[in-house]
């Protein structure tokens, strides 16, 4: 079999683009297809091209752009990137993700530089040359490359891709290239059918820029009959059995097996003649689906954030959650509480019922005075609960008030906006820090983008401590994405409040973790946990929370 030892061979690669309309589920369906081909034992890298001209989308609105996913190199990256890592188990690199802002920065830049000699700047090669450099980085350590394009064929904006990846393809050795598109089969009520022309349109698009597919995934709410999936494939110019049926799931993490009953697997392999081609090996999400699908039992978790609108504003948190009631054979039941409800009303009869609260991050003052009065709720009343990032920080800030005696206490951040300063902060901007073997130095005046605590930091956990005990190790290293720290001086006074600083940098210098000592399960992190959780390995802080809000569900 061609592909037993990589030897150094450069990749193949597929490219994944989507037509009709947005939201097809393009990053899942790729997310799918790396893990069905590590199920047939080839490795795999995923990468996502942006046509957006953000830089990165660490300074988009998460309710413009959803959550932003962080590497442990330290990149802020779209958030398919989290399903590729939760779908692979492979970690993401800064170089799995580019925009069209970073191509063409780099272009600028190199221009400034020099670099082209004198050349007038085009698109056309000097644009398309920077993103095919990109795509290359890495060839010659995987067996497929899989590149998802952002956007639908058509926008202005992604042309550039376009033409870069069919550049690309004719670059390479016949072969060593395909192209997987996917499309919406509408179904109109009233005649009672699938209709193809929307798909035979796109793929029509996708054409006139030169790119032919090989493969074509079909969105569809109906079953796809089989004379509508000939006809597809006899208007679009591809095989009857690459055409694909992609149905609504019960669960995101239904998509490998949905899809390799589907074909999928077996029609990009055909495409590249690989033949034959080992057989699969689905147990790992056979047992996945068995774990969701046949839960014993079911708690409740309250999500007091300030995004809320937005489910995927939390997305890797969701998730993470879901892979905690896996790890304990629940069914984790999430609602999503706007914080500022609490700044107005007591936060006692809607939360009464849960049997566990989380903080997530979040960035400026609105909604924290709600979250405050969350954390102080789950304190007090025995609550499990588990703050990450700025639920970490208000967790400090609830402790220093009502146990410490800081009656004003809060967070440097928070008079950063006004320019008055209200507050004695606990909480303060972080000027320098060692990352790895060097010192990073940060005024409150840089640029928002890419200055933040960025990518994975290792932390020194208390031994006899509880989150040592659920890491079940006291050396961790997570990912880490803020501005913000609590200030150290402040330790002494809240450990004889009862509230444990268990986790520290290797330093010594940065709390990483709190826990009150004399709660069921109270833990706060400095760090996202939720980026590093899997369904196959969920995260060892979201398997305690929620098995200590199924123990909570048994006292009430």
């Amino acid at each position: 079999m061609e592909f037993a030892d990589h030897g150094g061979l450069m990749a193949r690669y597929v490219f994944i683009t989507g037509g009709v309309v947005s939201s097809l589920g393009k990053g899942l369906a790729s997310a799918a297809l790396g893990a069905l081909l590590q199920a047939r034992g080839f490795s795999v890298r995923l990468r996502k091209l942006d046509p957006y001209l953000n830089v990165d989308p660490g300074t988009m609105s998460p309710f413009e752009h959803g959550e932003v996913f962080v590497t442990d190199d330290g990149a802020e990256t779209d958030l398919d990137l989290g399903h590729y890592e939760r779908f692979t188990g492979v970690s993401a690199r800064k170089t799995d993700s580019v925009s069209s802002g970073r191509i063409y920065s780099n272009v600028l830049e190199k221009e400034r530089k020099g670099a082209y000699l004198g050349k007038t700047i085009q698109v056309i090669p000097h644009v398309t040359n920077e993103i095919k450099d990109f795509i290359a980085i890495g060839d010659d350590e995987v067996d497929f490359m899989l590149c998802e394009i952002g956007g639908t064929v058509g926008d202005i904006e992604g042309l550039p891709f376009f033409e870069a990846i069919r550049q690309f393809a004719q670059d390479r050795p016949r072969g060593q290239c395909i192209f997987m598109h996917l499309t919406l089969l509408p179904y109109l009520a009233a005649s009672g059918e699938l209709k193809t022309k929307p798909t035979q349109h796109s793929v029509k698009e996708l054409r006139s820029i030169g790119l032919q597919p090989d493969v074509l995934v079909c969105r569809s709410e109906h079953p796809i009959p089989d004379k509508e999936r000939a006809k597809i494939a006899l208007f679009c110019n591809v095989r009857p059995e690459a055409v694909i049926p992609a149905y609504d799931l019960r669960s995101i993490y239904e998509a490998p097996l949905a899809y390799h009953r589907a074909g999928l697997d077996q029609a990009v392999l055909d495409a590249f003649n690989i033949s034959p081609a080992p057989r699969p090996d689905m147990s790992r999400w056979e047992d996945v689906m068995d774990r969701l699908t046949n839960a014993e039992g079911e708690v409740r978790v309250a999500i007091v954030g300030k995004y809320v609108q937005l489910e995927d504003a939390y997305k890797s948190i969701a998730e993470a959650l879901t892979h905690g009631g896996m790890a304990n054979r629940v069914k984790v039941k999430a609602e999503w509480i706007d914080a500022e409800i609490f700044e107005r009303e007591d936060p006692g009869p809607h939360l009464e019922s849960f049997h566990a609260i989380l903080v997530p991050g979040g960035f400026g003052e609105r909604g924290t005075e709600g979250k405050i009065r969350a954390v102080q709720f789950a304190r007090e009343k025995g609550v499990p609960y588990l703050g990450i990032c700025l639920g970490m920080q208000m967790a400090v800030i609830e402790a220093a008030r009502n146990l410490a005696g800081v009656a004003n206490a809060g967070s440097e951040e928070f008079d950063h906006e006004t320019g008055k300063k209200r507050f004695t902060p606990v909480v303060y901007h972080l000027k320098e820090w060692v990352q790895g073997n060097h010192r990073v130095e940060r005024k409150v005046t840089d640029d928002k983008g890419g200055t933040m605590r960025l990518g994975a930091y290792s932390a020194a956990l208390k031994e006899g401590s509880k989150v040592a005990d659920v890491y079940g190790a006291i050396d961790i290293e997570e990912r880490h994405r803020h501005r913000y720290e609590v200030d150290i001086k402040y330790r002494a006074a809240l450990e004889g409040c009862g509230l444990l600083f268990s986790g520290m940098s290797p330093d010594g210098r940065l709390p990483e973790i709190v826990e009150h000592r004399d709660h069921p399960w109270f833990i706060g992190v400095q760090f996202h946990p939720e980026l590093k959780s899997k369904p196959f390995a969920p995260h060892p802080l979201f398997a305690g929370f929620v098995k200590a809000a199924l123990e909570q569900s048994r006292l009430v």
